[in-house]
């Protein structure tokens, strides 16, 4: 791949999170306003291989740790296969 590509995919990356992070931040602010229920949430923030969680229950926080720890088994795995498949 080019770098112009690579540039290119990663800004679509980022406004493609961002919009996520927009659109969950609406969901919840309109699901909260009809006073049904509780709002749960997590997340967690990826450096290098360490996911640090963080959550406001026990389940969210199950959930988040899991998913972190896949995408950082994974984000492993493709960083050796690209390394491989570079010689």
């Amino acid at each position: 791949m080019d770098p112009g590509t690579l540039y290119g995919l990663s800004l679509a990356l980022i406004f493609a999170g961002v919009l996520i992070m927009v659109i969950a931040v609406l969901l919840m602010f309109f699901s909260s306003a009809k006073g049904k229920g509780e709002t749960k949430g997590g997340g967690a923030i990826i450096i290098g291989p360490v996911p640090i969680v963080f959550g406001t229950d026990k389940e969210s926080l199950r959930k988040v740790l899991v998913l972190s720890i896949t995408l950082t088994v994974l984000l492993i795995v493709l960083t050796v296969l690209i390394h491989f498949m570079s010689r």
